[in-house]
């Protein structure tokens, strides 16, 4: 092998490596139903770890929309095979925040993956779900 053919090499193992990786990457498809308000912002983050989930860490992917009638669709690109949640708050007022009344219990819309039954927000291991290469879809019902 020449010198330069030598030096190539290594450079192909890379690209080669790189194609293989991204080829296991799979698209996440959140349907959300139950948007009861057309006012303010949907949002929406997907977290890949116990810190992401208790906000602790950045979010993989994060999205927004104002909604466009009773559901809503989003599409989160390239997730690595893995474990993930996702977060869901309807900003109905667009003041930034999930607003919540003197006890605390949210005032406008949220959900969670798995759509878990509780009187709280749910844990990691309730609420995650897994991605493999194939792409996934999840339904989740706002509250």
């Amino acid at each position: 092998m020449s010198r330069p053919a030598r030096r190539l090499l290594p450079l192909g193992l890379v690209f080669a490596c790189f194609g293989a990786l991204q080829a296991h990457a799979a698209d996440l498809t959140v349907t959300l139903q139950g948007v009861r308000a057309q006012t303010g912002v949907l949002k929406l983050a997907v977290v890949d770890s116990q810190a992401g989930w208790d906000g602790q860490a950045q979010p993989v992917k994060a999205d927004g929309a104002p909604p466009q009638g009773e559901a809503a669709t989003f599409v989160f690109k390239d997730l690595a095979p893995g474990a993930y949640a996702v977060l869901v708050t309807h900003d109905e007022n667009g003041n930034g925040k999930l607003d919540s009344n003197m006890i605390g219990m949210p005032v406008e819309a949220y959900g969670f993956s798995n759509n878990p039954n509780v009187m709280r927000k749910p844990t990691w291991d309730e609420a995650r779900f897994e991605v493999g290469v194939q792409d996934a879809a999840i339904a989740i019902t706002l509250r």
